[in-house]
């Protein structure tokens, strides 16, 4: 993947050291028990990898998302999936407002808790009744002295349970009325602590990743100080868009590192599953959906280096981002499907692994944007069509 500078090539081979000390079984055992992977949460902070894009002076590398992308690529497709993934993403992209818009005080005293992995963050911003329509959202933080009481209900929030802080998305004003105001105005971004004796984290039983929970958050007159507030009130959706075109592109390769973690599976098998004297992997019924799959996998590389590259020299990436967020999702959930169905009934078994990368990679085509918003997003800005939403 990309062509590497001999510092970048040592990031890949220092973050493959660390995963092959997690091997499948951990990765089973995590699942099987719900329980969030601290061990490599803490051998990835441990070597450094949790700091990855953070500034040097808070203790990080200062590097790029090009070099992010290559961390949680490398993750991916070591046979941890989106557990190992989870566990780590929102260190490569979530803090990003912050570093931006955060005062020299907040990042004095946010970020080195987070790049030593002594500090966990979970990002609060959809809703119920709000999904992909952020500008909806009604979670709403009123003013009071000294600072902000906060009501509502935040949903599919990854690592509530075990996270000290939330990046907390928050209306301090109204929606406007349509044609009285901008529908991203309003929203404030606090960066706050996650206090689970007054807040309700509900975890949520799902189709993978058991390992990395995910939660519905009850909000009910919560108070966060004046502190906590990144940059100006009402700013705060804005201060969020630093941060999409980044998670677009990891997710993007975290996809397709998973995807090429289970076509190698299935082209091993492929090679040693004999039936009626040969090797299946013989059979263009077998081998061609993998040529096809391998062929996916790396176009959509190909399209998360050219967003990576356009976003590290500060130019517009937006409809690469998201582009290779479409295809670097689709080619990694086909080739886990065609994992599966490559090694057949024991695809199906727990013990070869694929069928946990597929329940897995599936996350991937939901979120953090679904194809549909992805091509709308296309549609409009790229071809100059009316906005269909």
């Amino acid at each position: 993947m990309f062509r590497l500078s001999g510092e970048q090539s040592a990031i890949v081979d220092g973050v493959t050291a660390v995963c092959k000390r997690f091997g499948d079984d951990y990765w089973a055992e995590c699942e099987e028990h719900a329980r969030f992977p601290k061990e490599f949460h803490r051998a990835m902070a441990a070597d450094g990898w949790l700091g990855v894009t953070m500034p040097e002076q808070y203790g990080g590398a200062g590097l790029g998302i090009k070099e992010a992308v290559l961390v949680m690529h490398t993750v991916a497709r070591n046979g941890g999936g989106m557990a190992a993934t989870s566990s780590i993403h929102m260190n490569m992209f979530g803090p990003h407002p912050m570093l931006v818009h955060g005062s020299e005080a907040q990042k004095a005293s946010w970020i080195p808790g987070l790049v030593a992995g002594t500090t966990q963050v979970c990002f609060g911003v959809t809703e119920p009744d709000a999904g992909l329509d952020t500008t909806s959202i009604k979670t709403f933080a009123k003013k009071v002295d000294g600072g902000f009481r906060v009501s509502g209900r935040k949903m599919w929030i990854s690592t509530a349970q075990v996270a000290h802080k939330i990046l907390l998305l928050a209306r301090t004003s109204p929606k406007p009325e349509k044609g009285k105001g901008k529908a991203t105005d309003g929203m404030s971004l606090f960066y706050t602590d996650l206090d689970r004796s007054k807040i309700e984290v509900r975890r949520i039983p799902k189709h993978g990743r058991a390992a990395v929970d995910s939660n519905a958050l009850f909000i009910d007159d919560y108070f966060v100080p004046d502190s906590d507030l990144i940059g100006e009130e009402g700013k705060g959706f804005h201060y969020l868009l630093d941060g999409l075109n980044p998670e677009r592109c990891l997710i993007a390769a975290e996809s397709i590192g998973i995807g090429q973690d289970a076509l190698e599976r299935a082209t091993r098998y492929a090679k040693e599953r004999v039936v009626f004297g040969r090797p299946i992997g013989k059979n263009q019924g077998i081998q061609h959906p993998l040529a096809e799959n391998w062929i996916a996998l790396e176009a959509a590389q190909l399209m998360v280096e050219r967003a990576v590259e356009l976003y590290d020299a500060g130019l517009p990436c937006g409809a690469e981002a998201n582009s290779a967020k479409l295809l670097g999702s689709r080619a990694g959930y086909q080739a886990c499907q065609q994992a599966v169905l490559t090694m057949g009934g024991m695809g199906y078994a727990k013990e070869y692994v694929v069928e946990r990368l597929l329940r897995e990679v599936l996350v991937c085509r939901i979120g953090p944007i679904t194809d549909q918003m992805i091509l709308n997003y296309i549609g409009e800005k790229v071809l100059d069509l009316p906005k269909s939403y």
